[in-house]
């Protein structure tokens, strides 16, 4: 609906939809606000002061006044929420039950952990819920963390102006936003923490209370324990499997800390329409062949490792150059092969490695795919 709202149209108790974001005025009492309800510009700020509204999400709200509505430069529109609209993420699929669950449990503040295979997107879905949300996404990557005081600063060594080795406590972006959060409590950082299972059990320890009622965390710098601030939220992520190495395990007092959601590749038909969107010029059914064969590589017990989506990501920029315009058979099965089975063990001509073994799934699609064009 196209055009700009009037003053007059827009009475008490009327029922529509905006989204809001933070407002940039700091001192408001209002910290939300809007230019536009139902799709129209509104001839005053919209501004909201209730804690249930999600900056970046589409909200039915009720207008509650119209402030000076005789002025066409001062007042404001007074709402109030009346429900959210299911989270939408541009660009990303998600199922649509555990978009659901993920609305639920950001809502509810709770740590949430994606256990998914390796490539299925949970980085850029966390991080496209924190854009979509207003929050700020700080990424955390845990597999570099050996020691518990890891987590909040690292200890690097450095010369002196005389040259003589010195010896600094380095803050990590976890602590920084943990700082961050304190100096502005009208903002909201969403934490990642990827790669949980792949720091020691001993280091992961010192989330534990983190993660709890009793939210709080050693700092190494202050050499005393913090409190985590409310606007903090966690979600981390793990792969498991046997084809990762160096991952350890994860207790069950740890998995109590997090409500758990299960993620996975995307189907087929979600993939090609992503892939699509971000590579238009490739005719979709070139996409539909990789899509197709990348999940029967996904599907094979005989490979000890998934195929991650940024694999039919790469092959599509193959196909989008010049270069390759108007790949036959025999180009489309030279991209596979370095772009697909390069992501496993192994070469793709030693039959008796993962490589090997994706190949021949590879070559037999490709035949089958051939067959069907006939």
């Amino acid at each position: 609906m196209a055009g700009k709202w009037k003053s007059e149209e827009l009475e008490p108790g009327k029922v529509l939809e905006t989204t809001f974001f933070r407002n940039p005025v700091g001192d408001s009492p209002y910290p939300f606000r809007a230019t536009h309800l139902d799709g129209r510009r509104a001839p005053k700020v919209v501004l909201s002061d209730d804690p249930r509204i999600r900056p970046g999400v589409p909200t039915q709200v009720r207008i509650v006044a119209v402030h000076k509505p005789e002025r066409s430069d001062r007042g404001w529109i007074q709402i109030e929420y009346v429900a959210a609209r299911e989270l939408q993420l541009d660009g990303i699929y998600l199922d649509p039950m555990v978009t659901r669950k993920l609305q639920v449990l950001l809502e509810s503040g709770l740590n949430i952990l994606l256990d998914g295979p390796q490539g299925s997107g949970k980085t850029t879905m966390v991080r496209a819920i924190a854009r979509t949300l207003g929050m700020d996404f700080v990424f955390f990557n845990c597999a570099a963390v050996l020691d518990a005081t890891d987590f909040m600063a690292t200890i690097q060594v450095r010369a002196s102006d005389s040259g003589a080795p010195v010896t600094d406590f380095v803050s990590t972006d976890l602590r920084n936003a943990l700082l961050a959060a304190v100096a502005a409590p009208a903002r909201r950082f969403l934490v990642f923490l990827d790669e949980l299972n792949r720091c020691p059990e001993s280091a992961r320890n010192a989330l534990m209370p983190a993660l709890d009622a009793t939210r709080r965390i050693f700092d190494p710098v202050t050499n005393q324990f913090v409190s985590i601030p409310d606007n903090i939220q966690f979600v981390a992520a793990v792969n498991r499997g046997r084809q990762f190495s160096g991952t350890f395990g994860i207790d069950a007092a740890q998995l109590d800390r997090f409500a758990p959601l299960q993620v996975d590749y995307l189907p087929i038909t979600a993939e090609v329409d992503l892939l699509q969107k971000r590579h238009p010029d490739v005719p979709k059914a070139s996409v539909k062949r990789v899509v197709e064969i990348a999940a029967r590589l996904r599907k094979s017990e005989e490979l000890g490792a998934g195929l991650s989506v940024r694999a039919t990501q790469e092959v599509c920029v193959y196909l989008q150059h010049p270069l390759m315009e108007k790949a036959d058979d025999g180009m489309l099965a030279e991209l596979l092969k370095s772009s697909f089975c390069g992501r496993f063990s192994g070469r793709w001509d030693d039959a008796t490695s993962d490589a090997g073994v994706a190949w021949r799934i590879i070559e037999q699609a490709l035949a089958e795919q051939a067959k069907k064009r006939k």
